[in-house]
């Protein structure tokens, strides 16, 4: 019998739901804007360096929030330069929200937004198909490369547009967060199909090491409260189940024997914490620079 389980990613509404509440929930863009404000401005200390015009690609830039604190910290490093800021992001919801956070925001009278809404695959075979090949002064894939269909591929072809002194900044999972445990033990069970496909910086290591690309990763400790899960009924928990599995209204359709190892699964302590009555998920990134 077909398996009534579906990727989250067929209902665009419930993802971005899930996605704002995982925001809500865990302490993801605190540690990367601890990151950016701490160590970012030595990433990109020399990518501006004699240009009149910083060129950047945020691949995957959602609604803004984190792109916004890149961009100022490149005005600081290199302040009165123009910037032009091109973004790559299928949801129509996000960039809505990006231009109104845009809209909102002072001091970006010297950047020029341009927003393709469109997948980063799409983008590079229109530009394939318009024979272009812009090169970039910094590129950022901030939590994007579960969504492509070819990972390496992806990264090859994004590291063929940095200019001589450019960088390619990527964040995803580490491969010591609950993620992995999680992911790597039910991956075959959650309704995985070519939309989404699980990736830790572990992978990303290893395709790096292979292709002979020189990095540098950064660990940044992070957590996601998940308490909400283990209250039957709770709409907010199903909807961080939903988030955690890629998987549409998991309480309701996934079979019952799935769904109680996977609640199991998610106390264990490889996966969370328990601290103050709270479940802790643990939601470690890893940041990797890689030079041009």
């Amino acid at each position: 019998m077909a398996s009534p389980m579906r990727s989250l990613l067929t209902n665009p509404s419930r993802y971005v739901q899930s996605f704002r509440l995982f925001l809500t929930n865990s302490t993801e863009h605190q540690c990367m804007q601890e990151f950016m404000e701490g160590q970012l401005p030595a990433v990109i200390a020399s990518i501006g360096n004699g240009k009149s015009t910083i060129n950047i690609l945020s691949v995957g830039g959602g609604a803004g929030e984190i792109d916004l604190l890149i961009l100022s910290k490149v005005q600081a490093r290199y302040p009165g330069v123009t910037i032009r800021n091109d973004v790559i992001e299928p949801s129509a919801d996000q960039i809505f929200k990006y231009k109104e956070r845009v809209a909102e925001t002072s001091n970006l009278e010297n950047v020029k937004f341009t927003w393709h809404e469109e997948t980063a695959y799409e983008y590079e075979s229109r530009m394939n198909s318009e024979k272009k090949s812009k090169k970039w002064d910094f590129i950022h894939m901030i939590q994007v490369l579960y969504y492509v269909k070819d990972v390496p591929e992806t990264i090859r072809y994004f590291h063929s547009l940095l200019e001589a002194q450019a960088k390619l900044l990527i964040i995803l999972v580490s491969g010591t967060s609950g993620w992995e445990i999680l992911w790597k033990k039910y991956r075959s069970s959650f309704p995985l199909n070519d939309l989404c496909l699980y990736v830790s910086s572990a992978d990303i290591k290893r395709i790096l090491d292979s292709a002979g690309l020189k990095y540098q990763l950064h660990e940044l400790p992070s957590h996601m409260d998940i308490t909400s899960c283990f209250i039957e009924g709770n709409k907010d928990g199903e909807l961080l189940l939903d988030f955690l599995t890629e998987t549409c209204e998991f309480s309701k359709t996934a079979p019952p024997e799935l769904k109680r190892q996977v609640m199991e699964e998610l106390r264990k302590p490889e996966c969370s914490e328990e601290r103050d009555g709270k479940v802790l998920f643990n939601n470690n990134l890893s940041v990797i620079v890689i030079e041009p």
